[in-house]
Protein backbone atom coordinates (compact mmCIF):
# COMPACT_ATOMS: atom_id res chain seq x y z
CA UNK A 1 0.00 0.00 0.00
CA UNK A 2 1.22 3.48 -0.84
CA UNK A 3 0.23 6.78 0.78
CA UNK A 4 -0.01 9.72 -1.63
CA UNK A 5 -0.43 13.37 -0.70
CA UNK A 6 -0.92 15.21 -4.00
CA UNK A 7 -3.41 14.89 -6.86
CA UNK A 8 -0.52 14.83 -9.33
CA UNK A 9 1.11 11.80 -7.69
CA UNK A 10 -2.25 10.05 -7.41
CA UNK A 11 -3.19 10.67 -11.03
CA UNK A 12 0.19 9.44 -12.21
CA UNK A 13 -0.21 5.98 -10.65
CA UNK A 14 -3.87 5.75 -11.64
CA UNK A 15 -3.09 6.68 -15.23
CA UNK A 16 -0.76 3.69 -15.39
CA UNK A 17 -3.41 1.39 -13.88
CA UNK A 18 -6.08 2.68 -16.24
CA UNK A 19 -3.84 2.19 -19.27
CA UNK A 20 -3.68 -1.50 -18.33
CA UNK A 21 -7.47 -1.74 -18.27
CA UNK A 22 -7.72 -2.00 -14.49
CA UNK A 23 -10.96 -1.09 -12.71
CA UNK A 24 -10.57 1.59 -10.04
CA UNK A 25 -12.69 1.83 -6.90
CA UNK A 26 -12.83 4.78 -4.49
CA UNK A 27 -13.83 4.92 -0.84
CA UNK A 28 -14.05 8.55 0.32
CA UNK A 29 -13.57 9.01 4.09
CA UNK A 30 -12.81 11.73 6.62
CA UNK A 31 -10.55 9.45 8.64
CA UNK A 32 -10.99 8.12 12.18
CA UNK A 33 -11.76 4.82 10.49
CA UNK A 34 -13.66 1.93 12.05
CA UNK A 35 -15.14 -1.42 11.00
CA UNK A 36 -17.86 0.34 9.02
CA UNK A 37 -15.22 1.92 6.79
CA UNK A 38 -13.31 -1.37 6.68
CA UNK A 39 -16.38 -3.14 5.30
CA UNK A 40 -16.55 -0.59 2.45
CA UNK A 41 -12.85 -1.03 1.68
CA UNK A 42 -13.05 -4.81 1.67
CA UNK A 43 -15.99 -4.72 -0.72
CA UNK A 44 -14.15 -2.26 -2.95
CA UNK A 45 -11.07 -4.49 -2.95
CA UNK A 46 -13.22 -7.47 -3.90
CA UNK A 47 -14.90 -5.70 -6.82
CA UNK A 48 -12.03 -3.70 -8.33
CA UNK A 49 -8.39 -4.09 -9.38
CA UNK A 50 -7.26 -0.90 -7.63
CA UNK A 51 -8.71 0.52 -4.41
CA UNK A 52 -8.14 4.17 -3.51
CA UNK A 53 -9.19 5.37 -0.05
CA UNK A 54 -9.20 9.11 0.54
CA UNK A 55 -8.58 10.31 4.09
CA UNK A 56 -9.45 13.98 4.18
CA UNK A 57 -11.24 15.96 6.87
CA UNK A 58 -13.19 18.31 4.65
CA UNK A 59 -13.69 21.74 6.25
CA UNK A 60 -16.36 22.98 3.84
CA UNK A 61 -19.00 20.52 5.02
CA UNK A 62 -18.85 21.62 8.67
CA UNK A 63 -21.29 24.41 9.45
CA UNK A 64 -20.07 24.37 13.09
CA UNK A 65 -16.33 25.05 13.50
CA UNK A 66 -16.38 23.48 16.97
CA UNK A 67 -17.58 20.23 15.40
CA UNK A 68 -14.65 20.34 12.96
CA UNK A 69 -12.14 21.04 15.74
CA UNK A 70 -13.18 18.07 17.87
CA UNK A 71 -13.46 15.59 14.97
CA UNK A 72 -10.94 12.76 15.61
CA UNK A 73 -7.74 12.69 13.53
CA UNK A 74 -5.97 9.31 13.43
CA UNK A 75 -4.07 9.00 10.13
CA UNK A 76 -1.43 6.53 11.36
CA UNK A 77 -4.05 4.13 12.73
CA UNK A 78 -6.19 4.66 9.63
CA UNK A 79 -3.33 3.61 7.34
CA UNK A 80 -2.70 0.47 9.40
CA UNK A 81 -6.36 -0.52 9.10
CA UNK A 82 -6.43 0.21 5.36
CA UNK A 83 -3.31 -1.82 4.69
CA UNK A 84 -4.84 -4.76 6.54
CA UNK A 85 -7.98 -4.42 4.38
CA UNK A 86 -5.97 -4.57 1.15
CA UNK A 87 -6.22 -0.98 -0.06
CA UNK A 88 -3.87 -0.10 -2.91
CA UNK A 89 -3.50 3.63 -2.32
CA UNK A 90 -4.34 6.05 0.47
CA UNK A 91 -4.89 9.61 -0.70
CA UNK A 92 -4.27 11.93 2.27
CA UNK A 93 -4.06 15.48 0.91
CA UNK A 94 -3.76 18.73 2.84
CA UNK A 95 -6.52 21.33 2.84
CA UNK A 96 -4.31 23.49 0.60
CA UNK A 97 -3.98 20.63 -1.89
CA UNK A 98 -7.73 20.20 -2.22
CA UNK A 99 -8.62 23.89 -1.92
CA UNK A 100 -5.76 25.93 -3.44
CA UNK A 101 -8.38 28.65 -3.73
CA UNK A 102 -11.89 28.96 -2.26
CA UNK A 103 -14.47 26.70 -3.89
CA UNK A 104 -17.37 28.99 -4.77
CA UNK A 105 -19.43 26.34 -6.54
CA UNK A 106 -23.01 26.05 -5.34
CA UNK A 107 -24.90 22.76 -5.55
CA UNK A 108 -28.65 22.62 -5.05
CA UNK A 109 -30.77 19.49 -5.35
CA UNK A 110 -34.25 20.04 -3.97
CA UNK A 111 -35.91 18.01 -2.59
CA UNK A 112 -33.14 15.69 -1.41
CA UNK A 113 -30.69 18.25 0.03
CA UNK A 114 -32.94 20.79 1.73
CA UNK A 115 -34.66 18.52 4.28
CA UNK A 116 -33.45 16.78 7.43
CA UNK A 117 -29.65 17.22 7.55
CA UNK A 118 -29.89 19.91 4.89
CA UNK A 119 -32.35 21.91 7.00
CA UNK A 120 -30.44 21.55 10.27
CA UNK A 121 -26.90 21.91 8.84
CA UNK A 122 -26.99 24.74 6.29
CA UNK A 123 -24.21 24.41 3.73
CA UNK A 124 -23.32 20.85 4.77
CA UNK A 125 -24.34 19.12 1.57
CA UNK A 126 -22.85 21.87 -0.56
CA UNK A 127 -19.51 21.09 1.10
CA UNK A 128 -20.05 17.37 0.59
CA UNK A 129 -20.67 17.93 -3.12
CA UNK A 130 -17.60 20.17 -3.40
CA UNK A 131 -15.21 17.59 -1.98
CA UNK A 132 -16.77 14.47 -3.48
CA UNK A 133 -16.81 16.03 -6.95
CA UNK A 134 -13.15 17.03 -6.50
CA UNK A 135 -12.30 13.45 -5.53
CA UNK A 136 -14.23 12.05 -8.49
CA UNK A 137 -12.38 14.37 -10.88
CA UNK A 138 -9.01 13.48 -9.32
CA UNK A 139 -9.50 9.71 -9.18
CA UNK A 140 -11.96 9.08 -12.03
CA UNK A 141 -13.18 5.90 -10.34
CA UNK A 142 -15.32 3.27 -11.99
CA UNK A 143 -17.12 2.75 -8.67
CA UNK A 144 -17.39 4.73 -5.43
CA UNK A 145 -18.50 3.23 -2.12
CA UNK A 146 -20.57 4.93 0.59
CA UNK A 147 -22.14 3.65 3.81
CA UNK A 148 -25.92 3.72 4.14
CA UNK A 149 -25.64 5.20 7.62
CA UNK A 150 -25.40 8.51 5.75
CA UNK A 151 -28.61 7.67 3.91
CA UNK A 152 -29.43 11.21 2.78
CA UNK A 153 -25.85 11.88 1.67
CA UNK A 154 -26.02 9.03 -0.84
CA UNK A 155 -29.17 10.52 -2.38
CA UNK A 156 -27.45 13.91 -2.68
CA UNK A 157 -24.33 12.37 -4.27
CA UNK A 158 -26.44 10.45 -6.78
CA UNK A 159 -28.16 13.73 -7.72
CA UNK A 160 -24.79 15.48 -8.08
CA UNK A 161 -23.36 12.71 -10.29
CA UNK A 162 -26.37 12.95 -12.59
CA UNK A 163 -26.18 16.75 -12.64
CA UNK A 164 -22.45 16.87 -13.47
CA UNK A 165 -22.56 13.93 -15.86
CA UNK A 166 -19.85 12.05 -13.96
CA UNK A 167 -19.52 8.45 -15.09
CA UNK A 168 -19.23 6.51 -11.85
CA UNK A 169 -21.28 3.77 -10.23
CA UNK A 170 -22.38 4.75 -6.72
CA UNK A 171 -22.38 1.66 -4.50
CA UNK A 172 -24.29 1.92 -1.22
CA UNK A 173 -23.32 -0.50 1.55
CA UNK A 174 -25.29 -1.60 4.65
CA UNK A 175 -24.92 0.03 8.06
CA UNK A 176 -22.38 -1.72 10.28
CA UNK A 177 -23.32 -1.76 13.96
CA UNK A 178 -21.55 -2.33 17.24
CA UNK A 179 -22.64 -5.29 19.36
CA UNK A 180 -25.02 -3.00 21.20
CA UNK A 181 -26.75 -2.05 17.94
CA UNK A 182 -25.28 1.45 17.86
CA UNK A 183 -24.46 2.46 14.29
CA UNK A 184 -20.69 2.67 13.89
CA UNK A 185 -19.45 6.23 13.52
CA UNK A 186 -16.17 8.09 13.92
CA UNK A 187 -18.03 10.30 16.38
CA UNK A 188 -18.58 7.30 18.69
CA UNK A 189 -14.95 7.67 19.81
CA UNK A 190 -15.96 10.98 21.41
CA UNK A 191 -18.48 9.22 23.68
CA UNK A 192 -17.67 7.87 27.13
CA UNK A 193 -18.44 4.20 27.80
CA UNK A 194 -21.57 5.24 29.68
CA UNK A 195 -22.67 7.52 26.85
CA UNK A 196 -22.15 4.75 24.28
CA UNK A 197 -24.36 2.46 26.35
CA UNK A 198 -26.97 5.19 26.47
CA UNK A 199 -26.70 5.84 22.73
CA UNK A 200 -27.58 2.21 22.01
CA UNK A 201 -31.15 3.14 22.95
CA UNK A 202 -31.41 4.92 19.57
CA UNK A 203 -31.13 1.74 17.53
CA UNK A 204 -33.11 -0.30 20.08
CA UNK A 205 -36.00 2.10 19.69
CA UNK A 206 -35.77 2.16 15.91
CA UNK A 207 -35.83 -1.66 15.78
CA UNK A 208 -38.82 -1.73 18.16
CA UNK A 209 -40.61 0.83 16.03
CA UNK A 210 -40.59 -1.51 13.04
CA UNK A 211 -42.82 -3.95 14.96
CA UNK A 212 -44.81 -1.06 16.46
CA UNK A 213 -45.48 0.32 12.97
CA UNK A 214 -47.17 -2.91 11.87
CA UNK A 215 -50.22 -2.06 13.99
CA UNK A 216 -50.02 1.72 14.37
CA UNK A 217 -50.30 4.80 12.19
CA UNK A 218 -47.29 6.60 10.82
CA UNK A 219 -47.84 9.54 13.17
CA UNK A 220 -48.14 7.22 16.18
CA UNK A 221 -44.88 5.57 15.15
CA UNK A 222 -43.15 8.94 14.85
CA UNK A 223 -44.35 9.91 18.33
CA UNK A 224 -43.34 6.52 19.78
CA UNK A 225 -39.75 6.87 18.58
CA UNK A 226 -39.35 10.50 19.59
CA UNK A 227 -40.92 10.13 23.03
CA UNK A 228 -39.11 6.90 23.92
CA UNK A 229 -35.67 8.29 23.04
CA UNK A 230 -36.33 11.63 24.73
CA UNK A 231 -37.31 9.77 27.92
CA UNK A 232 -33.79 8.33 28.05
CA UNK A 233 -31.54 10.52 30.19
CA UNK A 234 -28.67 11.89 28.10
CA UNK A 235 -30.49 11.69 24.75
CA UNK A 236 -32.37 14.41 22.87
CA UNK A 237 -33.94 13.95 19.45
CA UNK A 238 -33.19 16.77 17.02
CA UNK A 239 -35.49 15.35 14.38
CA UNK A 240 -37.13 12.08 13.36
CA UNK A 241 -38.54 12.12 9.85
CA UNK A 242 -40.40 9.29 8.16
CA UNK A 243 -39.89 9.81 4.46
CA UNK A 244 -40.28 8.41 0.99
CA UNK A 245 -36.95 6.61 0.57
CA UNK A 246 -36.57 7.85 -3.01
CA UNK A 247 -37.63 11.52 -2.75
CA UNK A 248 -36.76 12.01 0.98
CA UNK A 249 -40.00 13.95 1.40
CA UNK A 250 -42.01 13.36 4.57
CA UNK A 251 -45.13 11.25 4.22
CA UNK A 252 -48.22 11.05 6.41
CA UNK A 253 -49.52 7.53 5.79
CA UNK A 254 -47.89 4.14 5.26
CA UNK A 255 -49.64 3.80 1.90
CA UNK A 256 -47.97 6.98 0.58
CA UNK A 257 -44.83 5.21 -0.67
CA UNK A 258 -43.46 1.75 -1.45
CA UNK A 259 -40.04 2.59 0.02
CA UNK A 260 -40.25 4.18 3.48
CA UNK A 261 -37.37 5.14 5.76
CA UNK A 262 -37.22 6.72 9.20
CA UNK A 263 -34.22 9.05 9.56
CA UNK A 264 -33.14 10.31 12.97
CA UNK A 265 -30.57 12.60 14.54
CA UNK A 266 -30.00 12.52 18.29
CA UNK A 267 -27.76 14.52 20.62
CA UNK A 268 -26.00 12.32 23.16
CA UNK A 269 -24.13 13.24 26.33
CA UNK A 270 -23.14 16.42 28.06
CA UNK A 271 -20.91 17.73 25.24
CA UNK A 272 -23.18 16.79 23.25
CA UNK A 273 -22.28 14.48 20.32
CA UNK A 274 -24.58 14.43 17.29
CA UNK A 275 -25.47 10.91 16.11
CA UNK A 276 -27.48 9.84 13.04
CA UNK A 277 -29.22 6.58 12.18
CA UNK A 278 -32.13 5.28 10.13
CA UNK A 279 -34.52 2.38 9.82
CA UNK A 280 -36.27 0.96 6.75
CA UNK A 281 -39.99 0.35 7.22
CA UNK A 282 -40.89 -0.64 3.64
CA UNK A 283 -38.94 -1.53 0.52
Amino acid sequence: MEVLYTKKALQLVLQDARSKGKKIGLVPTMGALHEGHASLVRRCVGENDVTVVSVFLNPTQFNDKRDLEKYPRTLEADCALLEACGATYVFAPSVEEMYPEPDTRVFSYPSVDDVMEGAFRPGHFNGVCQIVSKLFYAVEPDRAYFGEKDFQQIAVIRAMVKDLGIRVEIVSCPVIREESGLAMSSRNTLLTTEEKNTAAEISHTLFQSRDFAASHTLEETREFVTEQINRTSGLEVQYFSIVDGDTLQEITEWKDASFIVGCITVFCGATPIRLIDHIKYKG
